[in-house]
């Protein structure tokens, strides 16, 4: 089993920036791919950004491609998710979660989540 803790929400004037960091334990973090999702108020949880195990294999929202950047530190256990040019649209609570395989957008298939971090977005 896989816990995961998201960290580095905050409220933030639109234009401006935030990093999400995704902790977690287990030795066998290295081994999964982990996926950002975010949901706002009365929404669906959505796809934001994935990354392989290794690192090597990025996906984007086509919503977030260009301002989001997402990366691993397999040392650390630790993902990270860099957020530019936010904007209100991006207001919701980020959660990260991991599979086994490879990247899919899907929220069915991931196995564990986190309990999420806010990120709000004022205009």
């Amino acid at each position: 089993q896989v816990q995961l803790v998201e960290s580095g929400g905050g409220l933030v004037q639109a234009g401006g920036s935030l990093r999400l960091s995704c902790a977690a334990s287990g030795r066998t973090f290295s081994s999964y791919t982990v996926g950002w999702f975010r949901q706002a108020p009365e929404k669906e949880r959505e796809f934001v950004s994935a990354i392989s195990w290794s690192g090597s294999t990025t996906n984007y929202a086509d919503s977030v491609k260009g301002r989001f950047t997402i990366s691993r530190d397999n040392a650390k256990n630790t993902v990270y998710l860099q957020m530019n040019s936010l904007k209100p649209e991006d207001t919701a609570v980020y959660f990260c979660a991991v599979k086994r395989g490879i990247i899919t957008r899907q929220v069915a298939p991931y196995d564990f989540w986190g309990q999420g971090t806010q990120v709000t977005v004022s205009s």
